[in-house]
């Protein structure tokens, strides 16, 4: 305590904060890292983005093998994650982040 808290009777308080305690959510979301090795891997893919798995898929393999199998692999993603409502996304470091319906990419 300082002097002009003797002074003006000033008591000092308790800086603490109660946080409740908030019940975990009883679904979890998951992550995943794929390589996208080409048409093959689409389908699985899908398959796990409809279970609710959010994608992080690395594509720089594919792109530099080849380019042509890289874009139609890309094309069929958007189109079935057109149909249910799923979003993607590529960076620029060669990755593409693919959602499922409950989550949205914003740009």
């Amino acid at each position: 305590m300082g002097i002009l808290d003797v002074i003006f009777n000033r008591t000092r308080q308790d800086d603490t904060l109660e946080i409740e305690h908030q019940e975990e959510p009883k679904e979890t979301i998951s992550v995943r890292v794929e390589n996208l090795g080409g048409m093959i891997d689409v389908d699985r893919m899908l398959k796990m983005v409809k279970e609710g798995n959010i994608l992080l898929i690395k594509t720089k393999e594919l792109q530099r093998k080849d380019l042509g199998e890289f874009q139609t692999s890309v094309q069929k993603l958007k189109r079935n994650l057109a149909q249910f409502g799923g979003d993607i996304v590529g960076t620029e470091d060669g990755y593409l982040i693919v959602t499922p319906k409950f989550a949205k990419i914003e740009r």
